[in-house]
């Protein structure tokens, strides 16, 4: 059974820096695009960056600059390195997994999906 878990959110204020890391369990191997998505209340759910496992990596205008996504193959474990994080910032992080994925910002590109972590970001 495939888990992803994600931690590393919590309240920062505005300029401030977050990192979260997303565990992988029940991947049979490290090939798999990683991806990271966020959704605030209200509105839908949206990409923010991706990373496969040949370290190729690709991020959401809005996040371009500010955010940095990196993995550990051997542990299966992606990061997000957040930096600069502004209001809009705010939202419910979530991890995910596929294979083979060409449509890296595309939900439905992605078999196996976190629980997500909230990171909210006080002006």
């Amino acid at each position: 059974q495939v888990q992803l878990v994600e931690s590393g959110g919590g309240l920062v204020q505005a300029g401030g820096s977050l990192r979260l890391s997303c565990a992988a369990s029940g991947l049979t191997r490290s090939s798999y695009t990683m991806g990271w998505f966020r959704q605030a209340p209200g509105k839908e759910r949206e990409f923010v960056a991706a990373s496969w496992s040949d370290g190729a990596t690709i991020y959401g205008d809005s996040v371009k600059g500010r955010f940095t996504i990196s993995r550990d193959n051997a542990k299966i474990t992606v990061y997000l390195q957040m930096n600069s994080l502004k209001p809009e910032d705010t939202a419910v992080y979530s991890c995910a997994a596929g294979r083979s994925i060409v449509l890296y910002d595309n939900l439905r590109s992605y078999e196996h999906w976190g629980q997500g972590t909230q990171v909210t970001v006080s002006s």
